[in-house]
Formats: structure tokens, C-alpha cells, sequence
């Protein structure tokens, strides 16, 4: 590998690079679909709401012919994912630690496999405290040998967010860009000072390389904050996911051109994929990112769903020089980037890829990142069209003087009209 695309790896690591080692991170290869999404609706960030009956979700598999009896833990963190000062006492209700008791076999399925899952809170662990944790699974018998860790929050809600979504921006009008208008209310004096207490996290459908943070707010009065008119504020509009459904390997699904079995896998190529930058912006209905696990002709996917050696091509006509291209979507969070980055390939004069993914229905884009940058770009590749359905994710974070660690106040979510 080059060492501009060794460079461009870090890319598409999560926010907050200062403190890599609490980033979602699949350190095993084995595991495979980590999906962790509120139980009411999978579509959503993972987001808990103190107070309510809503749980967090961890679902994932592990390719094995036999069983791991795994554990997991809790780490509280800042806004930044810097781990706070709190000692686990202070933020998780009883041992922190637990066993992950709900595990199955794959049944009739080529590639052998057990699904795990489990929620949070539980009568084994229960967060006590508001803000950003890291969820890490490890074996019973070796707990410094970390499968994988991911990332979940918990919002005690003392901040209303309500947000606009426009795209009459200050850099385009009606072409390229959506710009966010935030305004938080809350009760008066509950925050002594909004311009230096106060962390505004706002993320763009699944992705996390762009999000951004606001520090000062545009303005403040009794009650009220303001974010508006600030370049952090102003979104590439990128363009609808693409999409492809593996839900029936007897039959072409939605973007595949062909599926068939060369042992151990089965195989689905999908169709090859053009450039949109310069077509016509074309609506279609997506997740904004997510995933979803389904066997059509099966009864429960958790277990009887197989995988597929899943092949993405790129028609680029030829190499791009400068940067480099790499996978995004909900599935390929937690993956080492060498994993979603496209490789260029002479002989068709495309960029392929190839990756072991559960049966189901899938959304993805394409990200360019330039040399030098930790941020991907849409415009290389699928374009950005204003009028591009995106979800924008806020989150409040308050640390009152003399505070210990961030609170998680507030949280909003915001969509773009089509």
C-alpha cells in the first residue's frame, strides 16, 4: 500500500482522533454484523433516554463451529470520547461487568456461525449516568482480549433541541450544500454559562468522519441558545445511498447482478456502479446508511441467514489520483479501513472490493478521501445534490463549572425535505 493510502486509512476512523483507542473497533475478524440501535427502532442512533422504557441493543455474530462465552463492559467518556474522571462505581449500577447469556447456533446456513445479543439496561448493568459510553465484549476467560468495542449514549433530556434543515446556505443556494439552524431551550438558569459550558455534536446519517462540534453558540438569552450562520453548520449534500438486498440467495435481488456458491461461500456480485456526480438528481428511498438482516425464505435471520462474499465495483474508467476511495455504511462501521478501501483494478479499470456481509438489505456510498485528510468527500464520486434526504443527529452536552464529566442534555434528530 502507497503511503498516501496508508495516509487516507485514518480517514474514516471515528470522531474524536485524539482518542483512538475508544473508536468503534472490531479487533477480531471473526466478528461480523454489529448492529447497536435503540430496541424501538433499529433505524435510529443509539441513542437510551433515561427514564424511559426504551433499551440499546447489541447484536453481532461470531464465525466459529464453536461457542465463545463472552463478557462485557462500560467505560464513561467526555463529549471528545476522552474517558471521563468518573470511577465505574459512579456510573454503572453493580459490577461492571456482565455475561452475554442469549447466544444461538446458525442453523442450515454454509457458513457456521453464533448470533449474540443482548440490551441495555438489564437487571445485570444499568448506566447511571448521562453521556457517551464504550461498550467492550471480550472473552469470559481473557478479559484483555477485546473483540470488538462500539460506541452507544444516554440522554437525560433538560435541553430541547429543535432544528431546521435548509438548502439556501451561506456557501450555495439550491445546489450542493444543507446548512443547520439549532436553537436549545431550556429552563432559565439551568445553564450559568452557555457560551463556555456548553458541546453541540451534530452528525450526518451514519457517518461520522464529518461530524463537527460547536463550542460557542451564535447567540444566548434567558433560556435559549442559538447556532446560525456557521460554517460548521454547512453540510456537503452528498446523495441518496445506494442500495442492495441479498435477502434470498435462490433468486437476483435488488442490485445484484448474480449469486451463486463456490465452496465455503456463497458469492453476490453486485452491479457495477457508476459515478453520479454529473447525473440528474434521482429521489429513492433509503435508511440514511443502516442495515437490516433478513433471510427471506428462512423463519428467525438471526440464525438461518447465510453469508455472502459480497463484490462491489466502481466503473471509474481509470485510476484517481490524489486520494482514495473507501465504503460507507452503517456495515462497515467498526471494520479496519483496509477493509472498505476500494482497490483500483488495471485490467477492468474499475475500483473492487470484497467483503463477507450476513444476508440482507443494504445501503452504501462511496467516499473520496483526499491525501492528508481525515474527512471523506461525496462530490468525487456520487455528487452532492441539494436535494439529497439526509438525517442530522444533534446531541447537548453540558459540564457545569467544577463538573466532573459531560452530560448528555440533549438530543434531536432533523431531516432534510425532499
Amino acid at each position: 500500500m502507497t503511503t498516501a493510502a496508508t495516509a487516507a486509512l485514518v480517514a474514516l476512523a471515528a470522531w474524536g482522533q485524539s482518542t483512538a483507542d475508544t473508536r468503534v473497533t472490531i479487533f477480531d475478524s471473526n466478528v461480523r454484523s454489529l448492529k447497536v440501535a435503540p430496541e424501538s427502532n433499529m433505524y435510529l442512533p443509539p441513542v437510551l433516554v433515561m427514564g424511559s422504557d426504551d433499551r440499546i441493543v447489541v447484536n453481532f455474530d461470531y464465525i466459529d463451529y464453536d461457542v465463545h462465552y463472552l463478557r462485557y463492559s462500560l467505560l464513561h467518556c467526555d463529549a471528545q470520547w476522552t474517558p471521563s474522571q468518573l470511577m465505574e462505581a459512579e456510573y454503572v449500577d453493580g459490577f461492571n461487568y456482565a455475561d452475554i447469556d442469549d447466544y444461538a447456533q446458525s442453523e442450515s446456513t454454509f457458513t457456521h456461525y453464533y448470533n449474540y445479543t443482548f440490551a441495555l439496561p438489564n437487571a445485570d448493568m444499568r448506566p447511571l449516568r448521562s453521556g457517551n459510553y464504550v461498550l467492550r465484549v471480550y472473552e469470559q476467560d481473557d478479559p484483555e482480549r477485546v473483540l470488538f468495542q462500539t460506541r452507544f449514549m444516554v440522554v437525560e433530556p433538560k435541553v430541547t433541541v429543535l432544528t431546521e434543515v435548509t438548502t439556501r446556505t451561506d456557501a450555495t443556494y439550491n445546489d450542493a450544500h444543507q446548512q443547520l439552524t439549532i436553537n436549545l431551550k431550556y429552563k432559565p438558569g439551568a445553564i450559568a454559562d452557555p457560551y463556555g459550558e456548553l458541546a453541540t455534536v451534530v452528525m450526518q446519517n451514519t457517518r461520522t468522519d464529518n461530524a463537527v462540534v460547536l463550542r460557542y453558540p451564535m447567540s444566548a438569552g434567558i433560556g435559549m441558545v442559538t447556532y446560525d450562520h456557521q460554517p460548521e453548520l454547512i453540510f456537503e449534500a452528498g446523495n441518496e445511498y445506494r442500495r442492495f438486498e441479498t435477502v434470498n440467495i435462490h433468486s437476483i435481488n435488488m442490485g445484484v447482478a448474480e449469486i451463486g456458491y463456490v465452496k465455503p461461500f456463497y458469492h453476490a456480485m453486485l452491479q457495477v456502479d457508476e459515478p453520479r456526480r454529473d447525473l440528474q438528481y434521482l429521489y429513492d428511498q433509503t435508511q440514511r446508511g443502516h442495515f437490516t438482516i433478513r433471510n427471506a425464505e428462512g423463519a428467525d435471520s438471526r440464525i438461518d441467514a447465510d453469508y455472502l462474499v459480497t463484490h462491489f465495483t466502481l466503473n471509474t474508467a481509470g485510476p484517481l489520483t490524489g486520494g482514495n476511495i473507501f465504503l460507507e455504511g452503517e456495515f462497515t462501521h467498526g471494520l479496519p479501513a483496509q477493509e472498505t478501501l476500494m482497490k483500483y483494478d488495471a485490467s477492468t479499470g474499475c475500483y473492487v472490493n470484497d467483503l463477507l456481509l450476513k444476508q440482507g438489505a443494504y445501503n452504501y456510498q462511496y467516499l473520496w478521501v483526499p491525501d492528508g485528510s481525515r474527512t471523506g468527500q461525496t462530490a468525487v464520486i456520487d455528487g452532492d445534490k441539494f436535494q439529497t434526504v439526509n438525517q442530522y443527529t444533534v446531541l447537548v452536552y453540558h459540564r457545569p463549572s467544577g463538573g466532573r464529566y459531560d452530560e448528555l442534555v440533549g438530543y434531536g434528530l432533523a431531516r432534510s425535505i425532499n
